[in-house]
């Protein structure tokens, strides 16, 4: 992993959680012996190994070092990914974007800092990594109606401010790819001026980001494993150690599978859905003409 000096709190708590677990399976320990030892519950155990933590307690990593027999080293770069946690904090966890961060979000924005490569299919809106302002907004006063205008705002800022993971540089730029659906260019999600910008600005990503691809799925490609719902695929680098998660989300709750099978299955149907969908030119092609009909 790159030095202290520069780690993310979310690559530390990724990073931390996967050594940890590893740990363990090496010791040939189950969850449950070792939440018996310690006296905890097993969640705290899970968030521990999942990374889901905003910040991780240094001496609950030291008794599970000697839980699991872990060498002074080995100890030491795990005390020091806790407390890079302990001692800074993502943006998206500062005072001012927390009150509005929903624990399943913060977890997608964890991965997301954290991973090389993102596949995602979606087909109710266009991915958040490719917004712009105006279209972000119209969305989030139609769908949060429980949120303030001044919480909204602060949600338009995160979804703008998460678009610099494309041309990061303390990282190689995280890698793109979507599959939207045909309805997400043709339907109108505000103002007309809106989604014309919107989809201009697609256009214009693609054009100019190596990184980014996007392919359209077409009304005439008919029934997918698209229609299953959205989902993301998350791939990191290998000097992480960490294998490709999903992440899911609807209206009331998200979830990150972490099963091999499952994530397999996903994978597959990622590829189906790039079969199925049109080439890279034509799906832009399609939405310039898109552009044109708003």
């Amino acid at each position: 992993m790159a030095d202290m000096e520069s780690a993310t709190p979310a690559l530390c708590r990724l990073q931390l959680g996967s050594e940890l677990r590893q740990l363990r399976l090496a010791a040939g320990l189950k969850g449950a012996q070792v939440v018996k030892k310690l006296i905890w519950s097993p969640s705290k155990l899970t968030r521990l190994e999942t990374g889901e933590n905003t910040s991780v307690d240094t001496a609950d990593v030291m008794a599970l070092c000697e839980i699991y027999g872990a060498d002074a080293d080995k100890r030491a770069v795990l005390m020091s990914y806790a407390a890079v946690t302990k001692t800074r904090r993502d943006w998206w966890l500062t005072p001012e974007y927390r009150a509005i961060m929903k624990p399943g979000f913060k977890a997608f924005l964890d991965l997301e800092a954290a991973a090389e490569a993102m596949q995602m299919f979606q087909n109710g809106f266009v991915p958040g990594l490719l917004q712009t302002e105006g279209y972000a907004r119209d969305i989030h006063q139609r769908s949060d109606g429980q949120f303030s205008a001044e919480e909204i705002s602060r949600m338009v800022t995160v979804r703008i401010m998460r678009q610099q993971a494309l041309s990061r540089t303390d990282a190689p730029p995280l890698r793109h790819t979507s599959v939207i659906d045909e309805a997400v260019i043709r339907r109108s999600a505000g103002r007309p001026q809106v989604m014309r910008d919107q989809l201009a600005h697609i256009v214009e990503v693609v054009e100019s980001r190596p990184n980014v691809k996007v392919q359209v799925m077409p009304f005439r490609a008919g029934a997918s494993m698209g229609m299953n719902g959205s989902f993301a695929i998350f791939q990191f680098p290998d000097r992480l150690n960490l294998k490709p998660l999903v992440h899911l989300e609807h209206i009331a709750d998200t979830w990150i599978k972490r099963d091999e099978a499952d994530v397999k299955r996903f994978a597959n149907a990622f590829s189906d859905l790039q079969a199925l969908a049109l080439g890279p030119d034509e799906s832009l092609s399609m939405i310039k003409e898109a552009i044109k009909e708003h």
